[in-house]
């Protein structure tokens, strides 16, 4: 018998099965609770500027997917309303990064998150901060509504 997906798995699946923007950015889920996920993702060449540094948006668009994602970790649908970032080192071909995100501040429509950016040898490269609307509606968790990702391609690497 399968081990029963937490509800903030459960939501992390459906939102990336059709996040196709962070399929493209190649992030790895490492873990996720209930206002937390930690992902990683390694820096490629087209993700450059003529620095030949990884453009400030990618970095910002890697830490706002895990923003994004342990934000609505909590069952109800949550919009951004409020970023930024501050970048800290220079990002460059082949570094891998790791984005964790954990809720900082948590009331019923307003919710704040702080998400450090750092290189796999843990040298802090970005700090983010995310504020959010929780919405109403909540994430429909039931099995039949959250059908089973395939695990083709490049889903299988988000699993």
């Amino acid at each position: 018998m399968m081990p029963q997906k937490t509800k903030a798995t459960a939501i992390i699946d459906a939102m990336m099965k059709k996040d196709y923007f962070s399929q493209w950015l190649g992030v790895e889920r490492l873990e996720e609770s209930e206002g937390y996920c930690k992902l990683k993702m390694k820096i490629r060449k087209e993700m450059c500027n003529g620095f030949e540094i990884a453009h400030g948006g990618i970095t910002y668009s890697f830490a706002d997917s895990a923003f994004a994602f342990a934000s609505n970790s909590m069952g109800r649908h949550a919009v951004s309303i409020e970023t930024s970032i501050s970048h800290i080192k220079p990002l460059h071909t082949g570094d891998t990064i790791i984005a964790t995100a954990e809720q900082k501040s948590a009331g019923n429509k307003i919710s704040i998150f702080d998400v450090q950016v750092e290189k796999e040898n843990g040298e802090l490269v970005a700090l983010f901060k995310g504020t959010v609307f929780r919405k109403d509606t909540e994430w429909d968790t039931r099995p039949e509504k959250l059908k089973q990702i395939k695990k083709s391609g490049t889903e299988k690497r988000l699993l």
